[in-house]
């Protein structure tokens, strides 16, 4: 039998209405919200009724997201599903980290809190913005930023997709530039050039804070963004990965390769959206990917009906 990773979606996976069903039908998942609201005030109203002007805002959008993947591993432990390795898309390497045991949740909310006021400070220092290619190889991607100053390859994503990080007055030439070479490109609804030299100043901002944090030896194997292999023991490695991975690419679909070839055949996305199984169904379709909010709905009509639920893999 393969193993079981659970992965966590980043900023752009956010919806109003995001976590409600988890929140409504887990105390586990509520107590999650309740605790995060004390140190973050407002952030299930923001989660469940928005605005979106305000969720989509970067120092808002983080907290909220990890609130609600935190409620999706504790909805998914509640049914006692348990997993053998993590991986976290940007922001949702920071719930892997609290989710392997290498941060407390405590810690993990104030990384995270700073990491968002710190990310949207550098955003508002160049006015840049990303697009997603789609249908396109790699390599012409690369080759088609290098015909822009400061243009970046950031999320490699899936065969067939590759973020841009670039100025927001490029943005209108590039995607002229990819529909000439056969692609389609999708500007996203994002504040700024994440994972790439545009967020520099964060990690700058970020380097004093993240020893304010405590580190402990992962439980089980987190995968990191930046170099696609489980994160290292020692404290000083572990900091170097999260910084690095803030203004580095998002190696997914090699992530994603590399986590199958150790085993992993089952996936479970704890967070809002489902936009990592469509990656991860474009990568290699003999792996299964579930998403929590469906378990842990199968589980509660299983348990109304009087019925022994199993989760099989």
């Amino acid at each position: 039998m393969g193993k079981i990773a659970l992965l966590f979606p980043g900023q752009g996976s956010q919806y109003v209405g995001m976590g409600k069903p988890l929140y409504e039908h887990c105390v586990s998942s509520r107590t999650i919200f309740d605790q995060v609201d004390a140190v973050h005030q407002g952030t299930t109203t923001l989660c469940f009724e928005g605005p979106s002007e305000a969720l989509n805002q970067t120092e808002n959008t983080q907290p909220c997201i990890f609130a609600v993947e935190l409620a999706a591993l504790a909805a998914l432990q509640c049914v006692g599903v348990e997993a053998q390795g993590i991986a976290g898309f940007s922001l949702g390497e920071v719930t892997g980290l609290v989710a392997a045991g290498v941060l407390s949740m405590d810690d993990g909310l104030k990384f995270v809190k700073k990491r968002g006021r710190a990310m949207e400070e550098a955003a508002q220092m160049t006015p840049a913005t990303m697009v997603a290619v789609l249908k396109l190889e790699n390599p012409k991607v690369e080759a088609l930023c290098k015909e822009f100053n400061q243009c970046y390859p950031v999320n490699y994503n899936c065969p067939g997709q590759l973020v841009v990080a670039l100025l927001k007055a490029d943005q209108e030439l590039f995607l002229t530039r990819v529909k000439e070479l056969g692609g389609r490109g999708i500007p996203l609804t994002l504040s700024g050039g994440f994972h790439s030299p545009f967020m520099t100043y964060a990690t700058k901002l970020l380097e004093k804070r993240i020893y304010e944090l405590s580190f402990s030896e992962a439980s089980i194997p987190l995968y990191s963004n930046a170099y696609a292999k489980p994160y290292p023991d020692a404290p000083v490695d572990i900091r170097s990965y999260i910084l690095h991975q803030i203004n580095h690419p998002v190696l997914w679909e090699q992530t994603m390769r590399n986590m199958i070839a150790d085993g992993f055949t089952t996936f479970i996305e704890c967070g809002p959206g489902k936009t990592l199984g469509g990656f991860l169904k474009k990568i290699d379709k003999s792996v299964t990917c579930h998403h929590v909010e469906t378990l842990l709905t199968d589980y509660l009509e299983a348990k109304n009906a009087g019925k022994e639920w199993t989760f099989i893999c």
